[in-house]
């Protein structure tokens, strides 16, 4: 199989109460909701037709709980360079209440005071995206909102400032891949309606 064949199944944790509430949640290691655990399943279905090389996941229960209930928490290896941006001091704290402070804040712009730079979340998702191109077969990646938004950005070559431009909702599909030798969004945010790999 060529390298560009191949391909990446995104998938980010179904819904916490954080989540839902617009809450930033990096380091705090919430259980899904039921509608949260609802979604995870959904991903069985829709990903039953894959074969994975290798599948990876953040080691916070939100990931792995997604990552078992999709059917493939016993190959997944767990690794801390998907975990969540850590926000630092706006752990917990909405949007909203963080403009407050700083008006017109966006994670991918403007600092998190004791939290990680985009940088930083950049040479994280860098290491994951080099194990997999390392290997020809497709992989599943089990994480977070913000992190996986760098990671799509940092796996079309961009900057993770870029990763603004993805939105990721929890209880969707995503797949990553190649047209012909360029990386490419094959598929985004679509709901779980079982895809064949395309």
């Amino acid at each position: 199989m060529g390298d560009y064949e191949q391909r990446v199944v995104v998938c980010r944790h179904g819904a916490t109460e954080w989540s839902r509430n617009g809450r930033h949640t990096s380091h705090t290691d919430l259980l899904l909701t039921p509608e949260g655990e609802t979604e995870a399943r959904k991903l069985r279905p829709a990903l039953v037709w894959w074969d994975f090389a290798q599948v990876f996941t953040s080691p916070l229960q939100r990931a792995k709980r997604t990552c078992e209930l999709a059917g493939f928490l016993p190959k997944a290896e767990e690794t801390k360079d998907l975990m969540e941006w850590d926000y630092g001091d706006y752990e917990g704290l909405t949007t909203a209440e963080i403009r407050k402070k700083v008006p017109d804040w966006t994670v991918f712009a403007d600092p998190c005071p004791g939290g990680e730079t985009g940088e930083e979340v950049a040479a994280r998702c860098d290491r994951v995206i080099a194990r997999i191109r390392e290997s020809e077969g497709n992989a599943a990646v089990f994480g977070h909102g913000h992190v996986l938004r760098v990671f799509t950005a940092r796996w079309l070559g961009l900057p993770p400032t870029e990763g603004r431009h993805f939105i990721l909702n929890t209880g969707t599909l995503n797949i990553l891949g190649y047209e012909h030798e360029s990386p490419a969004v094959r598929v985004w945010n679509a709901p779980l309606v079982g895809y064949e790999p395309v």
